[in-house]
Order: structure tokens, then sequence, then C-alpha cells
């Protein structure tokens, strides 16, 4: 594959430390890039260098010649007194913009609900970066780098940025770069992994649950990682192979090694004894919200129905996902549930011992001690709080959240984004609430402390509600999945998937949007979502390629025991016969290779029979 660019010994020091130290790192064409890691470790300085935007102190960046680089930075460039459709398309004229089919797709998939003409300084936060991401990608670039992308997209937008990508960014075609802390969109975009750390970029062949699986691996052979991170990764592999299976594209064998390496890891969650403890905390009445209906004034003088005859008894240690799109009227239900507004029909009962804690975004539990020091805020919470049946002080708890002891004696106005949510965090918990409802709480959180905080949840004896965009996060952390539709409010038993149909099908047909192709457009995300990337083959086609991909299976299982018998036999073999050494040695580069042939069908044979 054709070189598009390269760092060689990228040196970065900042007066307080060093974030990377002699790092060699290339990129090819074809190449699907996730870069993961803590917040802080140094991922945006990392594209910030490749980009060119960010100088090394030592070490050098080179590109191909005639390299187009494209870069999504966290804050955009956007001009205020643009319109809408002078940021997506600039100056050009229509006819010429809108018939390319590329163009058509970004503004129906990000754009089509934004006014066209409207003023980029009169949109909100998540529309400038819907903008900005459309303005990117509707231009030809030979390779992209998006820094958080996902950031204020819903579901369905973030499924349709997942499938565009793969449409555009297909093998052999161009190169992508992405940070992300969404685990989903990691999985189903990138093909390679790189995790940013102890300053250096360390390489993962496939996505987040491979990553997952070859970090485990890792450390279980280096045996030099903390024991209650490799316990995290551990836990969320066993998820991953429990839970949701076909999450990884590997062949029965390696998930049977897979399961066999988390074979003494139990379930991340004991519902029987959750529900008990629950039960024990709330008795049997939680909150029941009963043919509810919830409408607004409007201007006019009119009103406008939000929530339309809502029936949803919420049980104890009900673990419940909320899905719906932006203005559906999830955060109206909350509000329902929580009592902070009334219903305008029907009515809600809360059981008297339910005590209510909402994580919500905007950190609504630090507004009043912004001034005060982490360890002052400490000082005035309970002695102790027990965790997964132990007692743990408020401090062991914020170390267990990411807090070094130099935080302690921060002012909470100062601490990071990710730090105050993870504060907050802690303050819910010491509350010891016995109904949670999180609204987006994995906002300004690394995958490392949102394995942390699903670590902490997986044991938490009380009801969940969460509402959230991070599908993988909805999936790990509930057991049920809801949605709030034309609003209805809907119990959805194929999941996250089954919402995208759903969705899909709700927009089919329906009014036209504000940009000037949505009354032509289908909907992108759900186009994508629903489009099988095996769709184009014909049922004796399919049946062919399914019968391969299970003689593959079957040869490559053979293959595998075949390279653990050879290693076993120069195990054996006498160190000295240097020559009989060389024969096996041959004998297994053969196997090896055979098998890496294999493993290349069938992986393209899995694409196709979807």
């Amino acid at each position: 594959m054709a070189h598009l660019l390269g760092a060689e010994a990228l040196h970065l020091e900042y007066p307080t430390r060093t974030v990377f130290d002699s790092v060699t790192i290339g990129v090819d064409e074809g190449d699907r890039i996730g870069i993961v890691g803590r917040n802080g470790d140094g991922k945006s300085s990392l594209l910030g260098m490749l980009a060119g935007t960010v100088e090394p102190d030592s070490g050098r960046v080179t590109r191909r010649g005639g390299v187009r680089f494209g870069v999504l930075d966290q804050t955009d460039s956007l001009v205020p007194e643009q319109t809408v459709g002078q940021a997506v398309v600039g100056d050009r004229a229509e006819h010429e913009w809108a018939g390319d089919p590329r163009v058509r797709d970004v503004i129906g998939g990000l754009v089509s609900d934004i006014p066209w003409d409207a003023q980029i300084a009169s949109l909100s936060g998540g529309q400038r970066r819907r903008v900005a991401l459309a303005a990117l990608l509707v231009e030809d670039w030979d390779l992209i780098a998006l820094d958080e992308p996902t950031n204020h997209l819903d579901v369905e937008g973030i499924t349709w940025l997942a499938g565009h990508l793969n449409r555009r960014w297909s093998a052999n075609s161009g190169g992508l770069l992405v940070v992300t802390h969404d685990r989903w969109f990691l999985d189903a975009v990138c093909t390679t992994t790189w995790e940013v750390h102890d300053r250096i970029v360390e390489p993962f062949e496939g996505g987040y649950a491979a990553y997952v699986l070859q970090r485990v691996e890792r450390d279980r052979q280096a045996a030099v990682v903390e024991q209650k991170r490799q316990n995290l990764m551990k836990k969320e592999l066993a998820w991953l192979r429990r839970g949701a299976p076909a999450r990884t594209s590997k062949p029965k064998f390696r998930i049977e090694a897979a399961n066999q390496l988390i074979s003494d890891v139990p379930p991340p969650r004991n519902p029987l004894e959750l529900k008990r403890l629950a039960t024990a905390r709330l008795g049997k009445d939680v909150i029941d919200v009963l043919d509810a209906s919830v409408a607004f004034p409007t201007p006019d003088g009119g009103s406008r129905t939000i929530l339309k005859d809502v029936t949803w008894r919420i049980a104890p240690a009900e673990r419940t996902g909320i899905l719906g799109a932006n203005g559906a009227g999830k955060s109206t239900l909350l509000n329902l549930v929580a009592g902070l507004i009334e219903p305008t029909q029907g009515r809600v009962k809360r059981g008297k011992t339910v005590k209510l804690a909402v994580l919500d975004q905007q950190f609504s539990q630090l507004a009043e001690i912004e001034g005060d020091r982490v360890r002052e805020v400490l000082a005035r919470q309970k002695t102790t709080v027990e965790v997964e049946g132990k007692e743990m002080t408020p401090a062991q708890l914020l170390e267990r959240l990411g807090f070094s002891r130099e935080h302690l004696s921060a002012r909470v106005g100062d601490l990071s984004g990710g730090q105050r949510r993870r504060l907050q965090l802690l303050l819910v918990l010491l509350d010891e609430p016995n109904v949670m409802i999180l609204d987006e709480p994995t906002n300004d959180l690394d995958i490392e402390m949102l394995s942390v905080m699903e670590d902490l949840l997986d044991s938490w004896p009380g009801t969940l509600l969460v509402v959230s965009h991070d599908r993988y996060l909805l999936e790990r952390v509930t057991d049920q999945q809801y949605a709030v539709l034309n609003g209805r409010f809907q119990h959805l038993p194929g999941g996250v998937d089954q919402y995208l149909d759903l969705a899909h099908a709700a927009d089919t047909g329906a009014g036209a949007g504000s940009s000037p192709l949505a009354a032509q457009e289908p909907s992108s995300a759900a186009t994508s979502a629903s489009s099988g990337s095996g769709s184009g083959l014909s049922g004796a086609e399919r049946r062919a390629a399914q019968k391969e991909l299970t003689a593959t299976e079957r040869r490559m299982e053979k293959l595998s025991s075949e390279v653990d018998r050879l290693h076993e036999k120069i195990a054996a073999h006498d160190q000295s016969d240097f020559e009989g050494l060389a024969v096996i040695t041959q004998e297994l580069n053969a196997v090896e290779v055979e098998l890496a042939e294999l493993e290349e069908r069938w992986l393209e044979l899995s694409e196709l029979v979807g």
C-alpha cells in the first residue's frame, strides 16, 4: 500500500512533563486508525504534530508529495457572519455541488435539519460542530484526521457517520485517523487502534474489541500492568464475549481461546443479587408513570405535545437505556420521572422510600462548590461508603476514579471537564440514592474512566436510568432499552439496532428538512444502518460464500492446532541439532503463512455474508 504520512523520532515536551519520547509511526493508503488513551496523555497533541499545527521539539513529520490532509479539531474555525450553506459548500453554484452524490450524502446526514440560510453565529454548539464536520467531509482529501467527531451527534448521526467513513475511506482508499471515546464507533470504523500512553504510541490490530483482547493478553504475558487495571479490562472483555459476541469478527477457535482467557471472570453483573439488594432498599414500589402526557405552550397561544400517553412502571434494580433523537423528549421524560415537571395529563406515582439523584450535563452538584478545594469537599462527605461489598473512604473512591493526591488541593472550578465529571459522579454515589438518572454521563470522560465508571455501576444496587448517545455504554450498563419516538415511549427488545430501524421507518416519507436537499434525500443515517455489507449478494452467492466461510474456519482451526504442535515440537527438540530445528522452523513458517492468507480470506467472506 502507498505511503501517505510518516513521523520519525517525535519528541514533545512541556515545562511540566514530557508528552512523547522518540515516537515513530506511519499511515498508509487504506489505514483506518482509532487513537485511544487517557485524558491528557497526548492524543490531540499527536494529531496536531501529524497535521503540522503542533511543532515537535525534535523529530520530523513527512508526507508524500501532493497529499491533501483535512483535520477536524475540537474547536471549529467557522466564520460567524457566514450562512450554513456558505460554510458547507462555499460560493459554489447549487448545480455544481448538488450533482455530487458525496456532498448530498453529507448534507443529508449532518445538516438537513439546520436552516440553510441561518448564520453561524446563531447556531448552538452542537449545530456548529455538525456544520464544521460537514464542511470538512464535502471536500476531497487523501488523509483525514477527526478529533472527537461524535461529540454532539445523536445515535442516528453517529451511525450515519460510521457508514459514510466506511464508504469513503475503504480499503486502499486514502487514510483515516480518529480520536474518540465512543467505543462502538471505534469498532464500526477502525481497523487499527493506536494506544497513546507513557510517552509512546502502541499499535494494535483491529477496533476496540480486538484492542481489549490483545491488551489483556499482553498484560497477562508481561505481568507488569497494575492488577486493578487488568481486572477492569478482563471484565470488559467478558462482557464483549458473553454479552455481544458479534461485536468482534474472529474465527470460532479464537473466540474459544478468548473464552478460556476469561473463564475465571464472573459476569459483569449479578442481576438476582442486585434485585434483592435494591428491593431491600426500595421496596416494591419505585416510580410509576401512568398515561402521562406533557405539552408546552407555543408563542402563538397553542401548545406542543412532547410526550403522549406514556406508561412506564419502573421496577427495583431496573437498568434501562433511553434512546431518541435530539429534541425527541428524552430530557422531558427524565424530568417527569424526577418530579421536576408535572404531566399535563395522567399522573406520576412515587414510592415512599425513593431517593433519586441525577447526574446531569450541567454539573449541578458542583455549582455551589466551585471555589472549594477537592479536599474540603470530601471532608464534608460521609466517612465511608459501600462499594462492591467493601467499605471505602471518599478519598479511596476518588483515587479509583483516577484522581491523584495532588488533585486534592485543586479548586473544583480549576478541574478539567473529565475531572469535574468524575467528582460529580463521586458526590452522587456518596449521597447513596436508590434511583439514579445519568444524562449523557460519557461527556468529557476517556475510555479508561468510562470502564471504571461502568465497573462501579455494575455493582450499584439500585434502579438505573441512562440517556446517552454512546451506544457501547448503553449496551454495557443497561439490561433493556426504550425509545422516545414521535412522543411515544416504546420498548426495544431488539436494542439499538431496532431503534435505528424504527427511526428510519419514521423518517421515510416525512416532511422536508431545512436544507435544499432534504426533500430529495432519504435518511442517510438509516440508510447506512439498514444496508448490510452483503446486501448485494444473491441467495445462491450468499450460500456459496457461507459454505466457503465454514470450510475456511475448519481449515484455520486445523492450522492453528498444527502451529501449536510445531511449537511444542521445537521446544522438545534437541537444541544443538540446528539442521533439525531449521527443518521444523521452515515447516512452521509455511503453516503460519497459509494461516495468515486464510485469515484474510475469512475476513473478506465475513464481510460478504454480513
